[in-house]
Order: structure tokens, then C-alpha cells, then sequence
């Protein structure tokens, strides 16, 4: 990081990962100290330098409720309300949903691949092993969904916020994620790994392991982050933006990464 001690407010790191928030005189943190959003150090051209995400408007229109039966491959579900089903262990593949609503569904090992969700929200779901993998989602909301295994690698997300709740062990690898933002909930060793990321918000979000292992990253601000672990990836953090506190706890997975050895 170069230039004058009293100037900087942001600086580059390894491989072109943004950090907010900090001094070039030091790394002193900022004023929130946690996310880097206010207080001293934010000036407004570091706060240009990511492009926020678009969030999806969802207007849903007067639903009627489900007809009942299993889903099907390929089906066509349009303004239907899915209220309390169990849906585990059923195959709706390739299926469209469109100005839908899931609300409190079991969807333990149900079988989505190739599903299209659009103008959707789907609230308080759940299960274990739920297969969407190269299913699309756009303008979704995913609202406090209770969530193991999911499989969504090779999905396309687009203008979707994925709000309260908890999900273990989130297969994203090779997804596209353009315009989501993941705000007020745990993510537990969710796997980036390969996807591409533009325009991705975490809002006080709590990541824990994440893998971005040769993942893409633009205009990704993990500075809302309450927790941010990191299981692989480091080096693919280009495209991303921190604060400087987070900074300091990444410390020594980033020494790791460039061999450095920290002593005294």
C-alpha cells in the first residue's frame, strides 16, 4: 500500500482484494469496528468502488393454492401457493415456477434439478439434501429457510436475497450469482468453489468455512459480514472487498497463503 500517511482510505491487497477503512499511515480500524460501513475512514471513493446489488421487487399476484398430488417433471406452476406440503423425496425437475409461493415446505432429498423459481418467494422451508443444482432463481426471496446439503452447483442466481435462517453445507460450486445478497443469516461451510460472483452482498451474514477455490469474484463486499471464516480461496479473493478489521482476523490465513511466518 502505498502513498501519503493521511490520504488513504482504501488500500489493495494480495491479488487485488479491497480493504475499507484503512489508513495507509496503519492499519487502524474503523469506526464501527466490525464491518467498515461508517465511522472514520470510508470516504467516498472507496464506497464507489463496489457496485451494490440489485435486489429483486417481488409483487406476487392472488394465488390460488396448490391442487394437491405429488409434483411432476417438467410441470407448469403459475401464481399457485404452496402452503405446509411435504415434498420430500418428490421429483418436480425441470420444472417452472412462476409468481409462486413456498411457505413452510418439507423438501428433504426433493429432487429440482433444472427447476426455474421466477418473481418467487419462498418462505420457512426445509430439509436435508434438497437437488436444484443448474436451476435458476430469479427475482427470488429465500426468507429463514432451514437448510442441509443443498445441492446448487452449476445454478444460475439472479437478483435474489436469501434473508434469516440457516444453511449447512451449500453446494454453490460453479454457480452464477449476479445481484444476491445473503443478509442475517449463517452460512456453514458453504463451497464457492469454481462459481462466479458479481454484484454479492453478505449483511450481516455469518460465514463460516467458506471455500472460494478458483472461484471469480467482481464487485463482491464481504464487509457486512459478522463472521468471516475462510476454508480455501484466499487467493481469489481479487474482486472482493473487506474492512480493516476484518483485515486484522484474516491476518494469519493470509500470512499462510504467502508462506509468510509471523513470530514474537
Amino acid at each position: 500500500m502505498g502513498g501519503d500517511g493521511g490520504e488513504g482510505t482504501e488500500g489493495r491487497g494480495a491479488g487485488g482484494l479491497s480493504v475499507v477503512g484503512c489508513s495507509m499511515g496503519g492499519m487502524a480500524r474503523t469506526g464501527t469496528g466490525r464491518t467498515g460501513r461508517a465511522g472514520g475512514g470510508t470516504g467516498g471513493r472507496a464506497a464507489a468502488a463496489v457496485k451494490g446489488a440489485r435486489r429483486p421487487e417481488v409483487r406476487l399476484p392472488p394465488l390460488e393454492p396448490y391442487g394437491g398430488g405429488e409434483l411432476e417433471p417438467d410441470g407448469d406452476h403459475d401464481g399457485v401457493e404452496f402452503r405446509e406440503l411435504d415434498l420430500a423425496g418428490q421429483d418436480g425437475g425441470g420444472a417452472r415456477f412462476m409468481d409462486c409461493a413456498l411457505t413452510g415446505c418439507a423438501l428433504d432429498e426433493t429432487r429440482l434439478r433444472h427447476t426455474r423459481f421466477l418473481d418467487s418467494v419462498l418462505t420457512g422451508i426445509r430439509g436435508v439434501g434438497t437437488d436444484l443444482a443448474e436451476a435458476t432463481l430469479r427475482d427470488v426471496e429465500l426468507l429463514d429457510a432451514r437448510l442441509g446439503g443443498t445441492q446448487l452447483h452449476g445454478a444460475v442466481l439472479e437478483r435474489v436475497v436469501i434473508r434469516g435462517g440457516k444453511i449447512d453445507y451449500l453446494n454453490l460450486r460453479q454457480a452464477r450469482l449476479r445481484d444476491v445478497v445473503f443478509e442475517s443469516c449463517v452460512l456453514v461451510e458453504p463451497d464457492f468453489g469454481g462459481a462466479r460472483l458479481e454484484r454479492v452482498e453478505f449483511v450481516d451474514c455469518a460465514l463460516k468455512s467458506a471455500d472460494f477455490t478458483a472461484a471469480t469474484l467482481a464487485d463482491v463486499d464481504l464487509r457486512g459480514a459478522v463472521e468471516l471464516g475462510l476454508a480455501g480461496g484466499v487467493d481469489r479473493l481479487s474482486g472482493a472487498v473487506i474492512s480493516a478489521a476484518q483485515l486484522l482476523d484474516l491476518a494469519p490465513v493470509l500470512a499462510a497463503e504467502l508462506g509468510l511466518r509471523v513470530e514474537g
